[in-house]
Order: structure tokens, then sequence, then C-alpha cells
């Protein structure tokens, strides 16, 4: 303890970083920690109080670190700030048990032991040699969790019955991908080397067995004894997860009256742009339901994974030396096909510390195979470039200027999700959405944040429904009228919508973050563009924001109104 109260508040942050992978293996492979790849966290109460308590040691040595001289400079300032608001906001959530009923359709500890194989290095029979060790460990990490979901239903911590069902069909289909019984995990390590098959074999098909018993356990035992039990959070634990999320104590009527007003904003706009497309539509989604039957579309899972890294490719082409300075390194990103049986929105996984990974987007197909091209144009700016991917890479480029801490596990998701609702914002302002057809399918995405914002609280907190909405002026929000209201009102497909609003119900308060997010980012740059006048550089702008690293939305305004 003596030796690392002499450490500065980035030394003690990078320091949580080193303690925190030996808990959780599972960070150590997002950041490129070789020897991370043959282990599994221990999601039991044990494991996870293990985690808390390193939490609650890094805030003692951080209070001692900021007495230290150069503990007052900017970046240790900085990183101090992220460091305390961050471990702050997860021991709310862990002393508040809500690790005993964490169960949904995604952003669990079920789907973090299955999606890590999916970045854990496979290019060597070294590497599979690890990874079989890996798929080994899974039987005692699914063990882990259901101990801690046990101990929930002990206290009477329950999960939503929703989010739970939707569970249970998931693990249903990790474990029997085919109808014949073979599972994920089978049919993961079928691609690994011959001199390792019989070991990968006998691994994966303890991990499948896992995920069998981990499934009947929830649909026997768990499922049963949670039904009735409400399927939203209430107030004081949807404060305490908007927290997290979003890194600020957020005032959440106003943040619902923001909701509607941007909702009514984007609908005046749409209806502008749909009679471009359809003149007469009754709605805007009847012209994007037209779009679906005789828009652009893209035929095929490669073709469309491969017209996805063109216009990445394309935006980063056009994009650096104009907006931004890009490090060679950072302009490589890839495009994924989505492993089945996940959530049906696209996501982004960032890049290794050292980049041998690069960041990598990665669409879910659903089943499909034909893809509408108003769909994807904008989201890709959102996911990919520039939106997760150059934030995400450029800290990783400047974390020796910045903390590991900061540039990895210190993201807020509200700063993430908030750049990269930015990013597609940009490229409407650039000029890159001049079309009918991908103008109104950004403005449908940014329609769905906007109805984010609404029925998450809306629904959370079961707050009344205004009176100048045109959707039941005066009732009050439940899940059912929030999925209602949001299929409704997006050109969603009805299981696309059925996800989002499983989401909601999983993890609340994060899906707010992308419009409040975007407003922070949208209001530090006009007030950056204020104090500078004539003299605002765009381009030097973004790519001071980009290298700062993490930050709440209560310090991000005040940060970026001064670069």
């Amino acid at each position: 303890m003596s030796e690392n109260q002499s450490l500065l508040p980035r030394q003690v942050a990078d320091q949580y970083v080193d303690d925190l992978i030996a808990l959780d293996p599972i960070t150590g492979t997002y950041l490129g920690v070789r020897e991370s790849s043959s282990r599994l966290p221990d999601y039991s109460p044990r494991g996870q109080e293990a985690v808390a308590e390193l939490a609650r040691t890094t805030l003692v040595r951080l209070a001692e670190a900021e007495k230290l001289p150069g503990a007052d400079t900017d970046v240790e300032r900085r990183c101090a700030r992220l460091l305390r608001e961050r471990l702050t906001a997860e021991l709310a959530t862990h002393e508040a048990d809500e690790h005993l009923r964490a169960v949904g359709n995604m952003s669990t500890p079920g789907h973090s032991v299955r999606d890590i194989f999916t970045v854990t290095p496979a290019d060597t029979e070294e590497d599979w040699a690890a990874i079989a060790e890996r798929l080994h460990a899974v039987p005692a990490a699914l063990g882990g969790y259901r101990e801690s979901l046990e101990l929930g239903l002990e206290r009477k911590l329950f999960a939503a019955p929703r989010p739970t069902q939707t569970f249970v069909g998931q693990l249903s289909e990790w474990s029997d991908t085919d109808g014949k019984g073979r599972g994920w995990y089978e049919d993961f390590a079928a691609a690994g080397p011959d001199a390792l098959r019989a070991e990968l074999d006998e691994a994966a098909r303890a991990a499948s067995a896992a995920l069998v018993e981990l499934r009947d356990w929830m649909r026997d035992v768990y499922a049963p004894a949670i039904e009735g039990a409400p399927n939203t959070v209430g107030r004081e634990r949807y404060a305490r997860w908007a927290r997290y999320f979003n890194g600020t104590d957020l005032d959440l009527d106003e943040a619902y009256a923001y909701g509607w007003s941007e909702f009514h904003r984007i609908l005046g706009e749409m209806k502008q742009e749909a009679e471009k497309i359809l003149p007469g539509a009754e709605t805007p989604w009847v012209a994007l339901a037209h779009l679906d039957e005789h828009g652009r579309h893209i035929e095929g899972v490669d073709e469309v994974r491969e017209w996805l890294q063109s216009l990445m490719d394309r935006a980063i082409a056009d994009l650096d030396g104009t907006h931004f300075e890009l490090a060679e390194r950072v302009r490589r990103v890839e495009s994924r096909i989505a492993p089945p049986g996940g959530a049906a929105a696209p996501y982004y996984t960032a890049p290794s510390e050292d980049f041998s990974r690069p960041g990598r987007t990665w669409l879910p197909t659903m089943g499909q195979t034909r893809f509408p091209v108003y769909d994807l144009v904008s989201t890709w700016y959102h996911e990919g470039v520039p939106g997760h991917h150059l934030q995400l890479a450029q800290w990783a480029h400047v974390a020796e200027n910045l903390s590991r801490y900061q540039a990895t596990v210190g993201g807020v998701s509200a700063n993430l999700e908030g750049w990269a609702l930015y990013a597609e914002r940009l490229m409407d302002e650039l000029g890159y959405l001049t079309g009918p057809e991908e103008r109104l399918g950004y403005l449908d995405a940014q329609m769905m944040r906007a109805a984010r914002v609404i029925v998450d609280i809306g629904m959370h907190l079961e707050l009344e429904i205004p009176a100048d909405s045109p959707f039941r002026p005066g009732e009050r929000w439940t899940p059912e009228l929030a999925q209602e209201f949001f299929g409704a009102h997006s050109s969603r497909p009805a299981d696309f919508v059925e996800s989002e609003l499983t989401r909601y119900l999983t993890i609340p308060g994060q899906a707010i973050g992308y419009k409040l997010g975007e407003r922070a980012w949208l209001l530090g740059r006009e007030n950056a563009r204020a104090r500078h006048g004539d003299a605002f550089d765009l381009k030097a702008w973004h790519m001071a924001a980009l290298s700062q690293g993490s930050l709440g939305l209560d310090d991000l305004v005040e940060e970026l109104s001064q670069l």
C-alpha cells in the first residue's frame, strides 16, 4: 500500500486496470492481453465482490494520490475526476446488488462468456490451445453466474420477467444452433487446428452442456420464481443506472421533455423528406416501407459486408486531412457479420491496445439476405467512421498521453454514444446524406434515439404521455405502450422493435445516452466556436476532443467548451 500511495492519479488508474485484468480476463482480451486468452472471470458473488473491493481500495489510493505535488495538472485532474466518478457509480450498482439480477437479452455474464470468443486471438496453434483452456472454463463461469442469480432469488431481487424469457430463448439457440443438438461453442471450435481437435471438441461439448444446464435452470426454476415481478425498475433504481451509463445525475423529467422536443422536431423534417420519396404518404414510415420494397438494396450477406467495408474506407479517405488527422493504424477498421443469437442492433468492438486486432463493426443479419441502403448508411457512420471507430481507436492511439484507464475501461456510455450520434449529424452537415433515401434513413435513426429517451424514461418511471403527443395523450407509459409507440415511429421490423424494448428493460438508463450525449457534444462545439469566433478550426477541435479520453456528461461540456 505504501508504494501505491506514492503514485499520481494516472498511475493509480493504470494500476487499477492491471489489477482489474487479473480479476476479469475478458477485459484483458478486449485490451489485447494475450495472457488473458485462456481464462474467464469469476461471476459468483465472491468474484464480483472482489472487483468491488478493488474499486474501494483504488478510491482510497486515489485520495492519497491527489495530495501529491503534480496531481493538480490538467491531465492528472481529468483522470482523477473520471476514475472517481466511474468507480463510485460502479460501486453504487454493486452495493444495490444489481449484479444478483443481471438477466436480459444483452450485457449479461452469459453474453460475455460467449461473445469474448469472437475477439480471442485464433491465428496460431498456441492461440487455439488457449481457446481450449477458455472453453474448459465456461462451465465454472456460468456456474458462478448462476450462484449470483440464486442469491438474488434468496434476497428477492428479481430480474424482469420479459428479458428473462428472451434470455432463455437465446440460451436455447446458442446450445442448439442447427436444431440437432450442436451448439455455438462446437461450431466455433470447429475452425481450430486438427492437432487440437479432440481437446477442442471435448471442451466445446462441455461448454454447450453448461449452456443447456443454465437454460434449464433459468426456464424451470428462475423464470417461475420471478413470475409477476415488475418489468420496470422505478425512479430510484433508474436514477442509479442513469448515473452509471451517463456519468451525471440527470434531471430525468427535463430529459424526458427534451426527448419529446426532439421527437417533434425530427418528425417535421421526416415529413419533408418523405414527400420527396412518396408524395402524399400518410406518415414518413409509409415512405420508408415503400423503400423496403422499391428502394436501393444490397443483395447477399457477403455483399453487404463488403459494401459496408467500402463505405467506411471511403469515409476515411474523404475525412482524413480535411476534418480529422488520422494516424495510419487508426485508418484500419473491419466490417464483420455478427454471430447469430444476439440482439438485433449493430455494434462495434474497439481495437486491441497494440492494434494487432483492429476495430470492427458487426452487422446482425437476423436471417436476412436483402438489406435496404437507407437503413445502413448513417448507422455505419455511427458504428464505424467517423463514429465509434474514430473515437475509440484515437483513444488507443494516444493512450500514452492519457492513461490506460481513460483510453479503455473508463469509457462512459453516453460519451461514446453521444459522439457516434454526433458523427451521424456531422456527415449530414458535410453533405454525405444528400439523397432523400439516405437522409430519411438518417432521420429515422435520429427519431429512434429520441424515442428511446421518451420510452426508456417514460416506462420505467411510469410517466404521463403529454397532451401534445400524437400517441395516447394523457395515458401513463407501460412496456406494452412503449413497444406500440416505438413500432409506430420506426422503420424497424417487429423483431427489432421487440429486441429494442427488451434491451431497455435489460439495461435501463443506457439508451437515453445517445441523444443526451449528442446534445453535450453539440453544446461543447457551439461553446468552443463562440469562444474562438472566426478562428475556430473544426478539424483541430475534433482531434483535441477525440484525444482527451473518456468523460462523463458532468464534465464533457466543460472540457469541450475550452478546446
